[in-house]
């Protein structure tokens, strides 16, 4: 089963939830922005409901899915953590090429 960050990986499930950001869709909805089939589409979306980006609702004979924030929240937290690193690495990096040129 995928986690989080391998749902994210794929490009065209970012892409899904970025149309999402804007309100709930039905696969037809999502399917009409894509170069691909809407069996790929449901796929996709089959992906991210599995890891809790997304949920689904039944309204009559049509399926809506909706953004779900809270893993997002969480795999922005564990990269919060990072930061931190990243930033000493490029200024440590910085220091480096300062004294090169100097």
């Amino acid at each position: 089963m995928p986690d989080v960050f391998t749902a994210l990986a794929n490009p065209t499930r970012r892409e899904i939830l970025t149309h999402l950001r804007g309100g709930a869709q039905s696969v037809t909805e999502l399917a009409e922005r894509f170069e691909i089939k809407r069996p790929a589409v449901s796929e996709h979306l089959q992906v991210l409901l599995a890891v809790g980006l997304v949920r689904d609702q039944r309204v009559g004979q049509h399926r809506y899915y909706h953004l779900e924030g809270q893993p997002l929240a969480e795999a922005a937290t564990w990269l919060d953590g990072f930061e931190g690193y990243w930033k000493d690495r490029l200024r440590t990096l910085r220091e480096v090429l300062d004294e090169e040129n100097a």
